[in-house]
């Protein structure tokens, strides 16, 4: 009787799965399960990202441009009207600049990267850096190419108009200040509301914006200020 116990004992224990593949398998099972919830959320993710057609920062303007920020002249007609600029200033220095700069330790106009040479009828703008400053002569407005202090050429404007509300906000890189910096400026904010004749005056923001056009035109926007000012050169001289 003992013999016959033992022996279904030994079957019994050989039968059973041991311990280790016991929890073994109960891991398998717990993977498995995890690997389903997470190809899941992915397929849901994926659904839901590809139901938005694009996702932009905070601080970028979503909403489509509007008919009157958009520019419907024919530049090519313009570029053709508009003379070359007869007159000079003395000693090609602006008389504007010293206003300009007298509250700021840079310049406040934006500055061209030319690499390769422009031309705006008989006028051949060449390769070098410039700083735009747009200036009104004679109830018209120009757009001086200036470098180290003189003016090299003068190209007219076609347009001038207010910037949109809220474009510089949606263009301009926010400026990242360190701890030290951020103190700072807190503490020459705190003296200029204090001491007027401290207080320093802000410089005017500046944007420039370049697109190659059909026939080998180039339309330049100086955005300085309150105002942006259109003007067109070539490539190839017409």
């Amino acid at each position: 009787m003992k013999k016959i116990i033992l022996a279904i004992f030994l079957i019994i224990c050989v039968a059973l799965p041991s311990e280790s593949a016991f929890w073994n398998k109960n891991k398998n099972n717990q993977n498995s399960q995890q690997q389903t919830q997470q190809a899941q959320t992915t397929s849901s993710n994926t659904a839901n990202s590809s139901s938005n057609e694009a996702t932009y920062p905070q601080d970028v303007d979503s909403s489509p441009i509007s008919e009157d920020e958009l520019d419907f002249t024919d530049v090519e007609d313009a570029y053709r009207k508009m003379p070359v600029p007869q007159f000079r200033y003395m000693h090609d220095i602006d008389p504007g600049e010293y206003q300009d700069t007298m509250y700021s330790t840079w310049s406040p106009y934006p500055l061209f990267r030319l690499t390769a040479p422009l031309f705006f009828k008989s006028v051949a703008i060449q390769p070098g850096y410039y700083l735009l400053t747009p200036r009104e002569h004679e109830g018209k407005w120009y757009i001086l190419f200036k470098e180290a202090g003189r003016i090299k050429y003068i190209v007219p404007c076609y347009k001038r108009e207010t910037v949109p509300m809220g474009f510089y906000e949606n263009n301009l890189p926010k400026v990242k200040m360190t701890r030290p910096q951020k103190i700072r400026e807190e503490a020459l904010k705190f003296i200029g509301k204090h001491k007027k004749s401290a207080k320093r005056k802000p410089i005017p923001n500046t944007f420039l914006d370049a697109e190659d056009l059909d026939n080998n035109f180039i339309s330049l926007i100086v955005y300085w200020g309150n105002y942006r000012y259109y003007f067109v050169l070539r490539s190839i001289q017409l």
